[in-house]
């Protein structure tokens, strides 16, 4: 694979941002890292490794955040606050076109992943988290940590870019520390960022806090570990994240490093799985919350024979033209016609109800009466059709519907409170297949 091309996007405050588009998976994938340079990444033979291997995956979107690599260097306290990253990956995935994605992230990239997924869980498909970074500081609570919170951090470090720094930072890793290593891992460094703007990251990430955020993430994620982590005082809290995150599942990989490689299959393989169950999941089914409607005309069968065929066929396609026309005033949407009867469903129980009593009235002059019932409940769509229980309680609540009566569930009264809609108690009635008794109410003029 070549080295893709650099693109730059303007920000809402009209700053350049870097980012690269490179891979040939079936899947998108977004890449956070806690610093890169998207041209020098390709400078280092280990890294460009590794991103090749990921390409083979997905179609991977990297990007540089505002203050590093080769995006805007903005003199501002704030430039390395997550907020702003998250408006730089946003503009990003505007940029490239990407409304979901599932995002990879590693180290304190991990912040900015968690963070975008907890504001914008739409854009998430899912989120793999590799060595998480959410706190600087131990407690008792929480024991990875640099320092004991409140004691000062020891400042021995080596200068940022220099042959020592680089070589403190491959040890830490696990990583290789021969001499050309070295050089190129001290080069891309200093192209990453400059010293004053490596102390505002540090600065940043001493100061960040995203174990608040845990408890919010309504996608599935996936937290990794590499097994050499455990022994590094700081590493090791990757299970406590995953036990933090609502249905989160924690794997641990294979392997020495804390940083991933071309090697590490069994990551490749994991965010693979994660994708792929995704994808499995959203093509077999969508849930969503509908109100479903259901009408029939009464008595249809003996009107019919009573009018012969052609008769009954032009009354038939008049009534259908008046529920069709009800429908599109009430914003419903037409799913599936049997005979005489409709299936509809809504994004408002309010709309459903309204909707059955326009159509109840407007039939009225063809001379026929029809029946209806409501019911607000999660459906699916399974192979473009509709389905779940909530459409057979509907079903059944029309089922035992008068003529010119439209009964609902007690879900669609108590949804429809202030709504101006009148109802009355129809009882407790036991719904054919559906367990429990249900009771209804009828909707009065």
């Amino acid at each position: 694979m070549d080295v893709p091309e650099t693109h730059y996007v303007k920000t809402q405050d009209g700053l350049s941002i870097g980012y690269q588009v490179f891979g040939t998976g079936p899947y998108d994938l977004v890449w956070n890292d806690t610093m890169a340079n998207v041209d020098a990444n390709w400078d280092l033979p280990s890294w460009a490794a590794f991103l090749r291997e990921l390409g083979r995956h997905a179609r991977v979107i990297t990007f540089d955040r505002r203050g590093l690599g080769v995006s805007d260097r903005p003199a501002s306290p704030d430039v390395m606050s997550l907020e702003l990253g998250m408006e730089d990956l946003r503009a990003v995935l505007d940029a490239v076109g990407i409304e979901r994605a599932v995002h990879l992230g590693f180290s304190w990239g991990c912040a900015l992943s968690l963070l975008f997924a907890a504001s914008y869980p739409g854009r998430v498909a899912g989120l793999a988290l590799l060595a998480p970074c959410v706190y600087s500081w131990s407690t008792p609570e929480f024991p990875w940590g640099i320092a004991p919170i409140g004691q000062p951090v020891p400042a021995d470090e080596p200068p940022w870019g220099t042959d020592a720094h680089a070589r403190a930072e491959l040890i830490d890793m696990g990583a290789r520390t021969d001499a050309s290593e070295v050089r190129a891992w001290a080069k891309w460094f200093r192209l990453v960022a400059s010293p004053g703007a490596a102390a505002l990251v540090l600065e940043a990430t001493r100061q960040t806090d995203v174990r608040t955020l845990l408890p919010q993430i309504q996608v599935p994620t996936l937290v990794l570990q590499k097994s050499g982590d455990r022994e590094r005082p700081t590493g090791g809290a990757a299970p406590w994240v995953a036990a933090q995150i609502p249905g989160a599942r924690f794997v641990e990989i294979p392997g020495a490093e804390s940083f991933p490689t071309a090697r590490d299959e069994a990551l490749f393989d994991a965010v693979d799985r994660l994708s792929r169950e995704i994808r499995d999941q959203e093509a077999e089914f969508d849930r969503v919350l509908a109100t479903v409607l259901f009408t029939d005309i009464v008595g249809s069968t003996e009107r019919a024979a009573a009018l012969g065929d052609r008769a009954w066929r032009d009354l038939a396609e008049r009534h259908h033209a008046v529920v069709r026309a009800m429908l599109n005033r009430y914003r419903g949407s037409e799913v599936d016609t049997a005979g005489d009867g409709f299936f509809a469903t809504f994004d408002g129980p309010a709309r459903a109800v309204r909707c059955a009593i326009a159509i109840r009235d407007a039939v009225r002059p063809l001379g026929i009466e029809i029946r209806a019932g409501c019911h607000t409940g999660e459906v699916e769509t399974i192979d473009g059709k509709v389905g779940g229980l909530a459409v057979t309680i509907g079903s059944r609540v029309a089922a035992l519907a008068a003529p010119s009566e439209i009964l609902t569930s007690s879900t669609v009264k108590d949804l429809t409170a202030g709504s101006g809609l009148t109802f009355e108690d129809a009882g407790e009635r036991e719904l054919k297949g559906v367990p429990d008794r249900w009771r209804l109410y009828r909707v009065l003029a």
